[in-house]
């Protein structure tokens, strides 16, 4: 049996939040910077998601069925596409209809819900869901969390709601003497299939490949399948960022040529075969339960959630957007829920990490802000102004009821359309 190579992208752009002052708190509820957001788009757009998207395509008909690979894309981003870049979309579309692609299962705002809250978490996984099927014409059975986030809890929720199949990363301190290279199963939900990233292939090409000073560039398609041919296993898992190729690593680079290298590479080794997630779930057994009872993620070296919650900043914001959860659910307003998943965009909390020195340079290049007290102080200003959207709300509905001489008490979960909040 030939051995496997899983390749999956992750495409997302985070909804920007403009400068926000305190001023503006109770005057002006617009927190988006829609021009940031539009021209940022736009541009990773021409470097990266339509040429990338139309070299896929021709290496998926080239291949005759044999190139296959997979996506999993936040329901942030096709809002942002469905606003501003539309034949995004199509493109993605087009390769949908190949066959040779599968999408995947996420959260629709790329969110911690998994770390917050098992109802706002479900429903969100549940949304993007219908997302994908709406768009896509597919639907998802594979799952990843925000940033690959997984622990033994959370396997145990995603496969309750479904999923036979998720992807995490393969980190070193939970995975000791054995190697990513091997599907693994659930410590709490045995049934429940992982694929793990193998960090250091995947790296070569996201973070590596255009580093000059590095000892092993240039990086050819020859040279890499080598590294792949002497690596242990029966699967090689290579996850990245979809903004690899054309944004993170230019064109000039060379990327667009090795990756449409590739596939030839491959097939004159002889040694692999591409397949997808729900395919490499089909066709490899687990070798044992994977143990993760802390949660870990794809992110710096630590592998943890440091990047997100790693200091008082962060915690903060994220308790007190978290803590809105409760009074929403008693109100059944559409922009309300949206801005609330807005907010809770993972890429926020990320903008407010305060490492300097491993890490440092990788959350400078991709924070807006010059300083993550910067970033905090924003981020504040508009919950501010959002809590007080909620209270207003919950005082006129309070008036409603007393008005129709009803007491109305509403659940969460049973709240008319929040299904179907966008």
């Amino acid at each position: 049996m030939k051995k496997s190579i899983c390749l999956y992208f992750q495409v997302h752009q985070p909804t920007r939040l403009r400068l926000y002052r305190f001023f503006d708190i109770g005057k002006d509820s617009h927190y988006y910077d829609d021009f940031a957001n539009r021209t940022i788009l736009r541009r990773v757009a021409d470097r990266c998601y339509l040429p990338m998207n139309a070299q896929l395509l021709e290496m998926i008909k080239a291949g005759k069925g044999k190139f296959k690979l997979a996506f999993s894309i936040s329901g942030s981003f096709i809002e942002q596409c469905e606003r501003h870049c539309p034949e995004v979309i199509d493109s993605f579309r087009a390769l949908a209809q190949t066959g040779c692609v599968e999408f995947l299962s996420e959260t629709y705002y790329h969110s911690l819900a998994s770390l917050s809250s098992a109802t706002e978490f479900k429903h969100q996984v549940l949304k993007h869901k219908a997302l994908i099927e709406e768009t896509f014409g597919v639907t998802p059975v594979t799952f990843r969390n925000t940033e690959l986030i997984y622990s033994d809890a959370i396997g145990a929720a995603v496969y309750e709601m479904g999923f036979k199949t998720m992807l995490t990363e393969g980190a070193k301190h939970v995975m000791g003497w054995r190697t990513p290279n091997y599907v693994y199963s659930g410590a709490k939900a045995p049934k429940l299939k992982l694929l793990l990233r193998n960090a250091p292939l995947s790296d070569d090409i996201a973070f590596r490949f255009s580093d000059r000073s590095w000892n092993n560039w240039p990086l050819t398609s020859e040279k890499y399948v080598s590294w792949l041919q002497a690596a242990e296993g029966e699967i090689i898992n290579l996850f990245m960022d979809y903004e690899t190729f054309g944004e993170h690593q230019k064109a000039e680079s060379g990327i667009f040529d090795f990756v449409k290298c590739l596939p030839a590479a491959v097939a004159a080794a002889g040694d692999f075969e591409f397949v997808t997630p729900k395919e490499a779930a089909k066709k490899h057994a687990s070798v044992g339960a994977l143990d993760v009872p802390d949660p870990i993620s794809w992110a710096d070296e630590e592998r943890d959630l440091s990047a997100w919650l790693g200091n008082e900043l962060q915690n903060d914001a994220f308790s007190k957007v978290n803590s809105l959860n409760e009074k929403l659910g008693i109100l059944n307003d559409q922009q309300l829920w949206s801005d609330f998943g807005h907010l809770q965009e993972s890429d926020h909390f990320y903008y407010m990490c305060t490492k300097f020195f491993s890490d440092g340079a990788v959350h400078k290049y991709f924070n807006p802000y010059d300083t993550p007290y910067e970033a905090f102080i924003n981020y504040m200003n508009v919950l501010s102004d959002f809590s007080i959207r909620v209270e207003d709300a919950l005082k006129t509905s309070g008036t409603k009821a007393v008005e129709e001489d009803r007491i109305v008490v509403v659940k969460p979960k049973n709240v008319p359309g929040r299904g179907k909040r966008k």
